[in-house]
């Protein structure tokens, strides 16, 4: 058994500053764990008092009568180290700590967490500034969280990792209260050791747990944090994380809160989607998404019945499942006479989608007969069942019909309890249909449903080739010719172009490409040409003479750099314009793709994929990446509109990302806007380019 093993299910534990006083945070510990019927050896140890309770209290570690498993320290930061580095001689699998005032305080808290870490040596740390854990699976309470005043929590499959300690008892008791099952729930806090991929990767292997849920404030090692939560996806364990910092505020609390640098959000959600991690929008779709996930039951679609006895509520749900692009069709002829058999009278609706059996909340067999019909349409994927006020009399009965029909189907089935109704909804999440208080929790619910029923994880780790030699180019800044000679070489198509430095050569230079060019100013120091008019767009050869004098005035006049040097382009026409560059940011390098030219900042239609642990993408990335643009439509024949070369697109794609990945630390920026992707069969062409290379 490894440590993290030991951790999360051990024999015997030692709590170290235990207090008698279960009032206090430090009596906490003891207190639960005989209130929770460990199982275990509880060893409190405290040179003050002799007894807890019916336990034997030590003076200290070296007279216990055995190795703990595991230490909870509830000792200050200025002392906690040493009990740590007692706890580690003793040869105890880890330590938890509970303490604050390490690396979330500033330099000299970091000088704590490094000291404790060094106490610990090989033994593994939980913590600092930790709640600690709970196995809920094993009766095993290893927190001072006060939700653990509760008498009993409902045991189930989802699996909670918690960035912040308060929140770990936010979830366990708000789950407990709505029926909701959980399994283990840890809480990493300042992470100085034991980590959130760390506890992903044990509850993966964990047969208690179904579903991860995650609260995250930062990612510390994006490439661990990836690998294990592939290892969840491959093992049929979907993971819901809500991510904090998404504001400006929100992001600079999170920071103050753990001590570490957190990743520009955007790069978050690259990497989420690249893992197969569903992003939990609110706090509340949290304990929404893994509670629908936990059932087991597979979306294949998102065509949506909803059976219903209030048509307001039914309306609720249909509104709000429609703007997140699910269907709610009418029954098809069979469904609806299969209905139409179950009530008599004219005050049914059931040709219609929401269903309304205007008195099934008080007529189990009629809900069970329609239930059935809906289950075994070919026309729905899932089902959403509304329990109104009527049905508030008989909640039991209700639930019972419901959970009697699961056996039939392996459809989704969630229920919308549209009164205020709290242990209605719970007795319903029991019996296996998660119950939700708001229609837009039941579309998050089916929305994480699809999304873990469709995502399927990478086959390729990353494409690469030979290496390229870029040795001769200078460091700093690329001038525009210097930028796509680089990306030339990794396979980027660029315009044909000449360098001039006067107004004769760039005549003769216009004349040699043939038709309009596109005349620019070359200097490496100034990035927004267009801006300070270093830009002329669609010269003859006998204009490009004047020009070049009159650019040249201008720059000085706004930039207050003469230019020395100019390009003459060719000019690109009947193309789609796109943005294609790379950004760095603690959490990796990621490639970007979006709408190009002037507007790129304006409309922001991009997206972004982290690159792989090695080589650049795949063609099936880059080719998702367009997908996904709003723009899309633009490259696939809009209204008539040619279609653009997407293979084209796709391959310089690869290049582009190959070039980052080769080139690592050493490519500080990288950038192509536009890239003219012209009609099918003709290719691509980098109009303008931007790179700056460290020494």
């Amino acid at each position: 058994m490894d440590a993290i093993s030991r951790l999360l299910k051990p024999r015997s534990v030692a709590v170290i500053g235990a207090s008698g006083d279960p009032a206090k945070t430090a009596g906490r510990p003891v207190s639960y764990l005989v209130k929770h019927s460990f199982s275990g050896e509880i060893y409190p140890v405290n040179p003050k008092i002799d007894r807890i309770g019916d336990l034997r209290c030590y003076p200290d570690l070296a007279s216990l009568p055995a190795v703990p498993d595991v230490g909870i320290v509830l000792l200050g930061a200025e002392r906690a180290h040493l009990a740590v580095r007692d706890l580690a001689s003793r040869g105890a699998a880890a330590a938890i700590v509970l303490a604050s005032g390490y690396a979330e305080t500033g330099e000299e808290g970091a000088r704590r967490q490094k000291q404790l870490l060094e106490a610990a040596g090989s033994m593994r740390i939980l913590g600092p500034n930790t709640i600690g854990l709970v196995n809920l699976t094993d009766s095993i309470v290893l927190s001072a969280t006060g939700a653990l005043e509760m008498d009993h929590f409902p045991v189930g499959s989802i699996g909670v990792v918690s960035q912040s300690g308060g929140i770990l008892g936010s979830l366990l008791s708000r789950a407990a209260a709505r029926g909701i099952g959980l399994s283990k729930l840890v809480s990493t806090s300042n992470e100085a050791d034991l980590e959130l991929a760390d506890f992903i990767a044990a509850l993966a292997d964990d047969e208690a747990t179904r579903v991860i849920a995650l609260y995250v404030e930062t990612v510390r090692h994006p490439g661990k944090f990836r690998a294990a939560a592939l290892k969840a996806a491959r093992a049929g364990k979907p993971i819901v994380a809500f991510k904090i910092g998404r504001s400006e505020a929100g992001a600079q609390a999170a920071v103050s809160h753990t001590g570490a640098l957190a990743g520009a959000d955007r790069m978050y959600d690259a990497l989420f989607r690249q893992c197969g991690v569903i992003r939990a929008q609110t706090f509340g779709d949290l304990l929404d998404i893994p509670a629908a996930l936990a059932t087991g039951r597979q979306l294949r679609g998102n065509r949506v019945a909803i059976l219903t006895s209030t048509g307001g509520a039914g309306t609720l749900v249909s509104d709000s499942l429609g703007v997140s692009g699910f269907d709610t069709p009418a029954p098809d002829a069979r469904t609806a006479a299969a209905l139409r058999a179950l009530q008599t009278g004219d005050h049914a609706a059931l040709d219609r989608n929401p269903i309304d059996v205007t008195l099934a909340g008080l007529q189990p067999d009629l809900l069970r007969g329609a239930i059935q019909a809906l289950l075994a349409s070919p026309s729905y994927d899932a089902l959403t069942v509304i329990a109104g006020s009527s049905s508030l009399a008989m909640p039991e009965l209700m639930a019972g019909a419901i959970r009697d029909c699961l056996p039939l189907s392996d459809k989704p089935v969630v229920a919308y309890v549209s009164p205020h109704a709290p242990e209605a909804a719970a007795l319903l999440t029991q019996c296996g249909v998660p119950a939700f208080a708001a229609p837009e929790s039941c579309t998050a619910a089916l929305r994480g449903l699809l999304h873990a029923g469709q995502w399927r994880a990478p086959v390729e780790e990353g494409v690469g080739e030979g290496s390229v030699v870029v040795d001769d180019l200078p460091a700093g800044p690329l001038d525009e010719a210097q930028a796509k000679q680089l990306f030339a070489r990794f396979g980027v198509p660029c315009a044909r172009e000449v360098v001039v430095e006067t107004p004769g050569q760039a005549e003769r230079a216009a004349r040699e490409l043939g038709g309009r060019v596109v005349l620019k100013i070359l200097a490496g120091e100034i990035t927004h040409k267009s801006d300070v008019g270093g830009v002329a767009v669609d010269l003859t050869p006998e204009q490009v003479d004047a020009r070049v004098s009159a650019m040249a005035e201008e720059v000085e006049r706004k930039a207050r750099v003469r230019p020395r040097r100019f390009l003459v382009q060719e000019l690109v026409a009947g193309g789609t314009e796109l943005i294609l560059g790379m950004h760095c940011d603690p959490l990796g390098t990621a490639i970007l793709l979006g709408m190009g030219g002037v507007t790129a900042e304006l409309f922001k239609d991009t997206t972004l994929r982290l690159l792989p642990a090695r080589g650049g993408l795949s063609r099936e990335e880059a080719l998702s990446m367009a997908r996904e643009l709003r723009t899309w439509p633009l490259l696939d024949g809009f209204r008539g509109r040619p279609k653009a070369d997407v293979e084209a697109l796709v391959t310089a794609i690869v290049a582009f990302s190959r070039m980052a990945a080769q080139l690592g630390e050493r490519l500080v920026e990288a950038e192509i806007n536009p890239l003219f992707v012209l009609p099918q069969g003709q290719g691509v062409r980098a109009a303008d380019g931007v790179a700056v290379l460290a020494r």
